[in-house]
């Protein structure tokens, strides 16, 4: 019988339930461990580690893990920071002989790759890609950091042609002033690019939904022939298919670093194939 894999989880919020569990229906897989806190790593003895913390914190986990030779997959989700985090940990890998899945969500991702393989099917054109309605992760996870915030839910509205409006409902600590809240909130960097509204609200327990979704659509020319159109539509459980993407990209990590081909890597420089359970045969037989 093949090895499986050994996948552990760093992080237990959201993702990192969703991904505990898409790792358990793995066939090809085994759970490491679960680790709440940073102050458990040395003890990681894993393949891989998914890396399922804030955004904000994915780098420095990530280097320390790679230089004890443990391969990571993460959900970094800020788009104009990717290159940089992909660079820098590039050459970390590359010095321990270990392997980085960055950004491995749907948004960006596995839509990363839908764009990227619309772009190849019409190389001239537009493509527009509108979130939601649905609850951004992220963003969420951004609203709730700042000072006198209790609780948050970041509503993502989709306004069509890749415009979005931001609903930012939040649960105040006691004795915090809602201007203040609001203001820091808008400087975010998360917030400060899209129409935000922030909306002080009783219980945000009472609003919570983790549902969300995307409208991809590319209108382009191949070769010299315009009016290509391309749609493509999904409504999710956002962490769930979070967790789901970040175990597929952590199988391609393994065999990445199998063939020796060590660095980071963004999902549209994963092979496909990769990603899938099974041999080659099977799956050309089964998919080609």
């Amino acid at each position: 019988m093949e090895k499986k894999i050994r996948v552990a989880v760093l992080g237990y919020g959201n993702i990192g339930r969703a991904a505990e569990q898409a790792v358990k229906a793995a066939p090809d897989m085994q759970l490491a461990g679960v680790f709440h806190h940073d102050d458990c790593l040395d003890c990681v003895e894993a393949d891989v580690m998914l890396v399922c913390t804030p955004t904000r914190e994915v780098q420095k986990f990530v280097t320390v893990l790679a230089a004890r030779g443990v391969c990571t997959v993460d959900s970094f989700d800020i788009h104009g920071q990717i290159w940089n985090l992909r660079s820098a940990m590039d050459a970390v890998c590359r010095t321990n002989q270990t392997v980085s899945i960055i950004s491995a969500g749907w948004d960006p991702g596995s839509d990363s790759v839908v764009r990227a393989l619309l772009l190849a099917l019409a190389p001239k054109g537009l493509t527009y890609t509108n979130f939601g309605p649905g609850r951004s992760m992220g963003h969420t996870v951004a609203a709730k950091a700042i000072a006198g915030v209790k609780n948050a839910l970041s509503m993502t509205i989709p306004l069509g042609t890749g415009i979005h409006r931001r609903m930012v409902y939040v649960e105040l600590e006691d004795g915090a002033d809602f201007k203040t809240v609001e203001a820091a909130i808008l400087r975010d960097d998360y917030f400060a690019h899209d129409e935000t509204h922030v909306i002080a609200v009783d219980s945000v327990d009472a609003l919570n939904n983790v549902a969300h979704g995307v409208n991809l659509v590319r209108n382009g020319v191949s070769g010299e022939t315009h009016n290509q159109r391309f749609e493509f539509n999904m409504a999710i459980n956002n962490p769930a298919l979070t967790g789901q993407v970040m175990v597929s990209c952590a199988r391609a990590a393994m065999r990445l670093k199998e063939r020796g081909d060590y660095g980071a890597r963004t999902m549209i420089e994963l092979a496909p194939i990769d990603l899938l359970p099974g041999s080659t045969e099977n799956l050309v037989k089964a998919l080609v």
